[in-house]
């Protein structure tokens, strides 16, 4: 990895709100620690009492960093959220959005006998969830900024053990696009990036991840897999300045494995 100083004042005084750290092996969390790096002053969000603690655990790094309680199905939440936002910063100028679920036995079971239920809540909580945050974030970004969520290959092609995430997925990129255009107007940047198979939490829910990591690292033109902080780096990318000319893309940081046949 590339020494982060080069990093120092990229993002200095912009603001961001990060939705979906879990743990410091998340995605979130290394894209938080480098945007920070980068000067950004942040903002997370924690759904329930429960997730509180573990999000002031892990950003316990970021003392002085806002914490607010966030269930992306609520729309009191939402509207709170962005509310104290720009009660005490004014605005934003940036927006991570990392968040999917869909109950382990909708992705484990065949795609044929997905539920009505769990469908909907899979779309919900990880693709209609980014329509109504870039949304309340569009309404306190009034000199532009960037949206940024985060996707994965299975939106593309069928990945044993992703199914009903995999349409979910299909839906957030489609949503991406949907998006670029409703805001460019605005000066407002919204993109994706489809990381390749990394070792997070959320990943290890997923049947059958340790194949997935294997043919990664055997079939991806570089050779590996790659690494959590590697998809951080493309986020600073776009949150900054030098992404101004990106909107509405979906961004492979897979060590090239989607360009492979097969």
């Amino acid at each position: 990895m590339a020494e982060r100083s080069s990093l120092a004042g990229l993002l200095e005084g912009k603001r961001g709100l990060i939705v979906g750290v879990a743990n410091q092996n998340s995605i979130a969390w290394a894209c938080a620690s480098l945007l920070a790096e980068a000067g950004m002053e942040l903002a997370f969000t924690y759904q329930g009492e429960t997730m509180r603690d573990r999000v002031e655990k892990t950003t316990a790094a970021f003392p002085n960093a806002m914490r607010l309680e966030l269930d992306v199905q609520q729309d009191d939440q939402i509207k709170n959220v962005f509310s104290v936002l720009k009660e005490r910063w004014g605005g934003i100028d940036f927006l991570l959005h990392s968040v999917a679920f869909a109950p382990k036995a909708a992705m484990s079971a065949p795609f044929l006998e997905t539920t009505r239920e769990d469908f909907n809540l899979a779309l919900d909580v990880s693709a209609y969830s980014l329509v109504t945050l870039a949304r309340g974030a569009a309404e306190i970004m009034p000199a532009g900024g960037s949206i940024l969520t985060m996707s994965y290959y299975g939106a593309e092609k069928a990945v044993p053990g992703y199914n009903v995430m995999g349409v979910a997925k299909a839906a957030l990129e489609a949503s991406v696009r949907y998006l670029a255009v409703d805001l460019g107007g605005k000066g407002i940047r919204i993109n994706a990036i489809s990381a390749g198979a990394v070792n997070t939490l959320a990943a290890r829910g997923v049947a059958h991840f340790r194949d997935l990591m294997r043919i990664t690292a055997e079939r991806s033109p570089m050779g590996r897999a790659i690494e959590v902080e590697e998809v951080a780096k493309a986020a600073v990318f776009l949150a900054s300045d030098l992404g101004s000319g990106m909107t509405g893309e979906t961004v492979y940081v897979d060590a090239g494995f989607h360009i492979t046949a097969g």
